[in-house]
């Protein structure tokens, strides 16, 4: 009580994004004073023995963030990716093509009619999606079917990140970045997207073609069971947070957690729960470092993440 007065903050053309960060920690401002105690979470993550997590719903991917969650991996700060099957298309899809500019407020009716999906304010045209995704990943998928029919699916995206390397700008691809670092991207909802519909696809002629999706639960509960300490950045919430904190709930809740969410918590949903109500289910461990930061993901990750980088 009464100890850390409210400072003013003072910015000019010569501030640096450290500097900001640092003021914001003085300055109080709501959600601002969490973004220093987020980095500084982050950073204990990177400085101690500890298996980092990053999970992440898919549709950043379809904005320029992608380039920020790839630096993540290129810069060894991420040890096991939890994802949805939207991150594989939307990767995948801007290798091959190009996504566009659009506004939360457009004629939807009329884009129907263009062949032009909107998602948010991002346009993806039909021939940038699903033809391009359909016509590239069919003959992949026949290649690995002839080294063998059974595949936990991470080692499919593995695989796809070793093809996309030999694609134009295939700098750009997170996963390409995850398979020259061997980084795991398990995805527990892998037919939910363009990439599963493809694999269903391929399966309708190929029977014995099987994701062998608790091979890869048995590959992600041993990554926990032998981790020092672990840590995650959860952008968001879903399917993707879940699966990060239930399997850490067996070795007795995360040590570092860090989640950003625009999502409310009256709505009683995954997205909208704090971190500190993991506490209760075992998933987060009650000294952890953790904090939830309120925000838009494609404006806050720069700001606790560029820091670090």
């Amino acid at each position: 009580m009464r100890k850390n007065p409210v400072k003013d903050i003072q910015i000019n053309s010569n501030t640096t994004l450290e500097d900001l960060i640092s003021q914001f920690g003085e300055a109080g401002g709501f959600v601002a004073s969490k973004i220093p105690t987020a980095t500084s979470i982050i950073k204990n993550m990177n400085e101690n023995e500890c298996t980092k997590f990053l999970s992440f719903p898919a549709d950043i991917m379809a904005t320029g963030t992608r380039g920020l969650i790839r630096q993540l991996v290129e810069n060894d700060m991420v040890d096991v990716v939890v994802t949805t099957c939207g991150t594989l298309d939307h990767d995948i899809a801007r290798i091959l093509a190009d996504y566009y500019h659009g506004d939360f407020v457009m004629d939807d009716e009329k884009l129907r009619e263009e062949g032009v999906s909107r998602l948010g304010n991002v346009l993806v045209p039909d021939d940038s999606y699903g033809i391009p995704i359909e016509s590239w990943i069919q003959p992949i998928l026949e290649d690995l079917y002839s080294q063998e029919s059974r595949w936990p699916p991470w080692k499919i995206w593995h695989e796809l990140g070793l093809r996309l390397a030999k694609e134009e700008n295939s700098s750009e691809s997170f996963l390409v970045e995850c398979a020259k670092k061997n980084i795991k991207v398990f995805v527990p909802g892998p037919t939910d997207g363009a990439v599963g519909s493809q694999l269903w696809l391929f399966w309708q002629s190929h029977k014995d073609f099987t994701l062998d999706v608790l091979a890869e639960e048995h590959e992600l509960s041993d990554i926990v069971h032998e981790a020092n300490s672990t840590g995650a950045l959860m952008v968001g919430g879903g399917i993707s947070k879940h699966h990060t904190i239930w399997w850490n709930q067996f070795r007795d809740g995360l040590d570092y957690a860090v989640q950003v969410t625009t999502a409310p918590e009256w709505d009683g949903s995954l997205s909208g729960a704090r971190v500190r109500e993991a506490v209760s289910w075992g998933k987060v461990k009650p000294k952890a470092r953790r904090i939830t930061v309120e925000g838009d993901a494609t404006v806050l990750l720069p700001l606790i993440l560029g820091p670090l980088l």
